[in-house]
């Protein structure tokens, strides 16, 4: 059992990344039938959504896309910014629909912020802190279990944090291609299309996700057997 759940550790997020990357090359290839780009498109769905100060950048970078809601910019990758396939413009859709959840302080994505900076600690550090319960475990078993513990509460706050991004990120694909059909920038044969791209994207997270919990249970079935 330990070892089929090492290999879906291992090859989920590889299986999901590749399926990432190939839906989106596939897609990439198929240009909107309105000769639109996806820096056009980010800047007509903030505009018809009242987020006319959301900056919109280009940044070097493959699949980087994202919105920073701190410098209040949408940051188009070389893979989106500029090209007019389907895959460039759901991605772009995508971020600037992050933008708009964050306008109207969509619940799951506010949470998601207050969290980042715990979740940025205790990523870095969660590791760390299990390697000196080990070190201190193999010397006195109690006096590293604080550590081990400790660990594993910091690894669960990532956990969380993973949870609560789900919602953020099949919420922003749901509004995305809402948009792109309701105002007419993609045709209905296009927006299937730009759905597979988004879904095929959203499952990196859910294997992200599994991969995580899978990691937690284990922690936590080290811990009991010491």
């Amino acid at each position: 059992m330990q070892l089929l759940l090492l290999l879906i550790m291992i090859l989920l997020p590889i299986i999901a990344q590749i399926n990432v990357t190939s839906t989106f090359n596939k897609y990439s290839r198929v240009s909107n039938s309105r000769g639109l780009t996806a820096d056009q498109v980010a800047r007509m769905i903030l505009d018809s959504n009242g987020l006319h100060h959301i900056q919109i950048e280009h940044i070097s970078g493959n699949l980087s896309d994202h919105f920073d809601p701190q410098a209040n910019v949408v940051r188009l990758s070389d893979s989106c910014y500029g090209l007019t396939s389907v895959a460039a413009i759901g991605v772009a859709a995508h971020e600037c629909c992050h933008a708009w959840q964050h306008a109207e302080n969509y619940t799951p994505i506010v949470l998601r912020s207050k969290l980042v900076p715990v979740t940025n600690l205790c990523s870095r550090l969660w590791y760390f802190v299990l390697l000196i319960g080990v070190f201190i475990s193999s010397i006195a078993a109690r006096a590293g279990m604080p550590f081990l513990y400790a660990s594993i509460i910091m690894f669960a706050a990532v956990v969380v944090f993973q949870i609560v991004t789900l919602p953020c990120e099949f919420n922003a694909s749901d509004r995305a291609l809402k948009t792109l059909e309701r105002d007419g920038i993609l045709e209905m044969s296009e927006v299937p299309q730009a759905q597979k791209v988004l879904k095929a994207a959203a499952l990196t997270y859910v294997a992200s996700l599994v991969t995580s919990i899978i990691q937690l249970l284990r922690l936590l079935a080290s811990a009991r057997r010491r």
